[in-house]
C-alpha cells in the first residue's frame, strides 16, 4: 500500500513537472510576442539627421541652379513618408535660364519638404522676389514640384519696381516660374504692361 503510494506521488509529481514545463514554454513564447509587439509600435517619428547652420548649393552642368540657407534642418526618413524640415526658416536664390546672372529669391520663417511627393511647404511671412523685380508676400506658399505649381488660399500681396500692388485677397495659383499667375479676388493698381500673361 506504502508502495502504491509512493508510485502515485511519483508519478503525479512527474506530471506536474511536464505541465510546468509546458507552461512556462507558453509563459515565454507569449513575452516574446509582446516585445515583438511593443518593437513595431516604437516610435521611429525622430530626426535620423540634423545640420545647423546648413548651407547646400545644387549644380547642373557645372552651373548654380540654386543656393539654400538655413539655421536648422531636420530629416525624418525612418517613417513611410520621409521630410525634411527647416523648424527657424529658410532663405533660397534660384536661377534660371532666361535670367541666369540675376536669381530669384525666397524666404520663410518654416519650410517641410515631402520627399514622396516631392512637394515643398513654406509658412511665416513668406516674401518671394523674382529675378524679374516682383515681390510676392503671403503668409504661406504651396510648391508642388512634379506639377510645376505654386499657391495658396492666403492674401497675397504684389508689388514691382514702379510701384504698383496688387492684392489678392483670396490666393493665387501660378506656375513655379512665375510665368503665368491667376489671381483670386483681387484689387489694387498694377500696370498690365508688367504683368505675365494670367491663366495656366
Amino acid at each position: 500500500m506504502i508502495f502504491k503510494i509512493s508510485n502515485i506521488s511519483n508519478h503525479t509529481a512527474l506530471r506536474n513537472k511536464i505541465l510546468l514545463s509546458f507552461l512556462m514554454l507558453f509563459v515565454l513564447h507569449s513575452c516574446d510576442e509582446d516585445i515583438t509587439k511593443r518593437d513595431r509600435k516604437k516610435n521611429t517619428n525622430f530626426a535620423s539627421q540634423v545640420i545647423h547652420n546648413a548651407k547646400i548649393i545644387q549644380r547642373d552642368s557645372g552651373k548654380v541652379k540654386v543656393r539654400f540657407d538655413a539655421p536648422l534642418l531636420e530629416k525624418y526618413e525612418l517613417i513611410d513618408s520621409p521630410y525634411v524640415e527647416a523648424k527657424k526658416g529658410i532663405y533660397l536664390e534660384y536661377f534660371d535660364k532666361k535670367n541666369p546672372k540675376v536669381p530669384g529669391k525666397i524666404w520663410a520663417k518654416y519650410a517641410k519638404y515631402d520627399e514622396k511627393k516631392d512637394f515643398y511647404f513654406a509658412k511665416g511671412r513668406v516674401k518671394i522676389v523674382t529675378n524679374e523685380g516682383r515681390t510676392f508676400v503671403t503668409e504661406s506658399i504651396n510648391w508642388d514640384k512634379k506639377n510645376r505649381k505654386m499657391y495658396t488660399k492666403d492674401t497675397v500681396f504684389v508689388s514691382d519696381q514702379d510701384g504698383n500692388i496688387l492684392v489678392g485677397a483670396n490666393g493665387m495659383v501660378a506656375k513655379d516660374d512665375f510665368t503665368e499667375y491667376t489671381f483670386y479676388n483681387n484689387s489694387g493698381q498694377f500696370n498690365t504692361k508688367g504683368l505675365p500673361k494670367t491663366g495656366l
